[in-house]
């Protein structure tokens, strides 16, 4: 681990982690922190080596220019520390690339900073491709490993078993930690994956803020989903194809969210109510 800055004696941070690659579709989990470290004016604060993890010739450095002169950039994943977030404690993020190898010492190396800074929450995000549809809200979905974190927080328990990216291993690295580790991930339409989704980062940054308890300035995420949507419309609408497939999958979605209306949906909805009133204490 580089340091950037000398690291300052944080309150309980929780950390927020995505990774560009396999983890990351519609690059909507790495717009999220780069959303949050713009909102809470976020200061790098250390970096991991990257001649240590990555492969130069799949994450290329970049020339930029700095003050008239040209020098060379090498991407990396970096730690960043958000104090003025409006929680009542601070924030660790997490902006990263997915290592090309040595991910055991990749995940060690922030498993160990987090416990340096007394972190007790990891929050790992991430976005795949599915069989979902634009017109609809994107669904996000919250895991953890950990029964008290589960009933805390109304998530499902993880049961996912097949290939995994740094995301996977870094969430279920907090859990052997002793951390509390939540994973949260977003679908994103397939056949509009390939771009960016701010309709996707919206969706992972309000469960965010329910997560956190906390509201979120939002900033023009809105807009940019709206004219998201509009794009894709404007492809529906010029080829018959999709227009079907689309409509096909808007009648799958609709009629799955249907159970959402039952009694059982309704009573977990409003004790989580009347969990967080009793949380706000009396008015």
């Amino acid at each position: 681990m580089i340091e950037l800055e000398d690291v300052p004696e944080l309150n309980n941070p929780v950390v927020i982690a995505a990774f560009e690659g396999w983890n990351d579709a519609g690059e909507a989990a790495t717009a999220v922190i780069d959303h949050l470290v713009d909102v809470w004016d976020a200061d790098a604060i250390a970096a991991l080596d990257p001649e240590d993890f990555y492969d130069f010739q799949v994450n290329r450095p970049r020339v930029v220019l700095e003050d008239g002169r040209r020098r060379i950039h090498w991407r990396t994943t970096r730690v960043l520390v958000a104090r003025s977030s409006g929680l009542d404690r601070d924030v660790v993020l997490i902006q990263g690339i997915e290592p090309s190898f040595r991910w055991r010492a990749f995940t060690i190396e922030l498993m160990e900073f987090a416990q340096e800074v007394g972190a007790s929450t990891v929050i790992t995000l991430g976005a795949l491709m599915a069989d979902v549809a634009h017109t609809r809200p994107i669904p996000v979905t919250a895991t953890s490993d950990d029964d008290d974190v589960i009933h805390r927080f109304d998530l499902e328990p993880s049961r996912y078993e097949g290939p995994t990216g740094i995301v996977g291993v870094l969430a279920d690295a907090a859990t052997q930690s002793g951390m509390q580790s939540v994973s949260c991930w977003a679908a994103v339409p397939h056949y509009a994956g390939h771009s960016p989704s701010p309709k996707a980062t919206l969706a992972l940054v309000s469960r965010l803020e329910e997560l956190l308890d906390a509201t979120i300035p939002h900033g023009d995420l809105a807009e940019g989903a709206k004219a998201w949507e509009r794009g894709i419309n404007e492809l529906a609408d010029t080829d018959e194809e999709v227009a079907e497939y689309v409509q096909s999958l808007e009648e799958a979605q609709d009629t799955a969210d249907l159970p959402e209306a039952s009694g059982d949906a309704i009573a977990r909805e409003f004790e989580r109510y009347l969990r967080r009133r009793g949380q706000e204490g009396p008015g």
